[in-house]
């Protein structure tokens, strides 16, 4: 597992700030937010890529920031694993590494180039530092991996589509392995002004660590961050022939499609419902398994209620006997890169027999009256987790995890 979040820049400081309940979010810095009515996010502050990509400056300066985030995720990732890519199995390593928007940030600054400068001073590296393939196709190429190698794009549920997508190739005989997850870099004006626009956001500026507060009575939007989490998967007998630590395993993956509005949930929770029932069913598991979800809990009005609904309408009464948390509350919504950060969480939940807290949850929505681990973490035997997470255009992606048992 690698990481890049707004509470930590490894998987332990970021795992040990979520069972602390530490927030990520603060002030915007890096631009003039004063005719913004949001002004905070879950950025990312102490990030060296030299030092974290191992890389000289010639070449991360061709990269978008997303990339950097994937490149120093997927190290850490293959770092931890113990994987080796080599010659004899190179052609087996796969790459699947999304984006929900790409490499934003890039295009803004060759944009201003272009009106500023003239079209001679648009960089030629511009195309290929902006296109969101880049992060699986950079990944690829800096460490080796010649098998299945792709990127997709549907907005918040990316991470989740590249680690269910990878799980399957795994199953079909495609891959032995697969770096997969998926970086996301937006903190941007133009992405600030659309989706102020779009009135997403919450504007509770002058308190950023309160801001996030899924299922509150009191939540008033979204608040946007950036980073990046890759898991390695392997196939269990390619795992244990190498003698690797298997930490859990993939046993379920479902995705569905909301088909009802561009950037609002299904109101009923139906598609979401139908994602979960279907990574259920993939698993060969009853609902009455599991134990702990890790909610898409971004902290809109309208997002958190179809969730708790879609809960529901898939587990019946076991949907008040497991426990639901959105880590969004601390790292903010990472967009692409958020089912993969919230997919690593689930996993060490399972480890570490123990479940990260939904922080500022102070006066639950009574509409949203599930055990959603308000503000301090619960200890728990967990067998089975579930991650979800649901995208504009209606994408929806259920993931669940097992704990691995030789």
């Amino acid at each position: 597992m690698g990481v890049v979040t707004p509470v930590g820049l490894n998987v332990d400081d970021f795992w040990n700030s979520l069972l602390h309940g530490v927030s990520g979010i603060s002030r915007i810095e890096h631009f003039d937010t004063t005719d913004f009515p949001t002004k905070i996010a879950g950025s990312i502050k102490d990030f060296q890529p030299e030092a974290m990509l191992n890389l000289d400056r010639k070449e991360i300066r061709h990269m978008d920031r997303f990339v950097q985030f994937a490149v120093a995720a997927s190290k850490m990732a293959l770092s931890h694993s113990g994987l080796q890519i080599t010659e004899d199995i190179a052609n087996r390593v796969g790459v699947y590494i999304g984006s929900g928007i790409g490499g934003l940030m890039t295009l803004e600054e060759q944009h201003r180039n272009l009106l500023e400068r003239g079209p001679k001073r648009v960089s030629p590296f511009f195309i290929p530092m902006m296109i969101g393939n880049m992060a699986s196709g950079q990944v690829s190429i800096l460490f080796g991996a010649k098998g299945p190698n792709s990127a997709p794009v549907s907005a918040c549920a990316t991470s989740a589509n590249a680690i269910g997508d990878a799980f399957k190739m795994i199953e079909r005989g495609i891959a032995d392995a697969m770096i997969c997850g998926g970086a996301e870099s937006t903190l941007t004006p133009l992405a600030f002004a659309g989706v102020c626009s779009a009135k997403a956001l919450s504007e509770r500026n002058e308190e950023p660590e309160r801001a996030s507060r899924p299922f509150d009575s009191g939540r008033d939007g979204f608040v946007m961050g950036e980073g990046a989490g890759i898991l390695v998967l392997e196939e269990l007998e390619f795992a244990k022939k190498r003698g690797a630590n298997i930490i859990a395993e993939v046993v379920g993956y479902g995705m569905s499609a909301d088909a009802y509005h561009l950037v609002q949930p299904d109101p009923n929770g139906d598609g979401a419902a139908r994602s979960m029932q279907a990574a259920v069913d993939d698993a060969g598991i009853s609902p009455q398994d599991v134990d702990y979800i890790n909610a898409h809990g971004t902290s809109t009005p309208l997002g958190d209620l179809a969730e708790t609904k879609a809960v529901k309408k898939v587990f019946g009464e076991h949907a008040y006997k497991l426990s639901v948390s959105s880590t969004k509350s601390m790292t903010g919504h990472l967009l692409g890169a958020a089912g993969g950060i919230e997919a690593i969480a689930s996993i060490l939940a399972i480890r570490d027999h123990i479940m990260p807290p939904t922080i500022n949850l102070d006066d639950p929505d009574p509409e949203c009256d599930l055990d959603y681990v308000p503000n301090q973490p619960k200890t728990k035997d967990l067998t089975y987790t579930m991650s979800n997470s649901f995208g504009f255009g209606g994408h929806n992606a259920s993931l669940i995890f097992k704990k691995y048992a030789e």
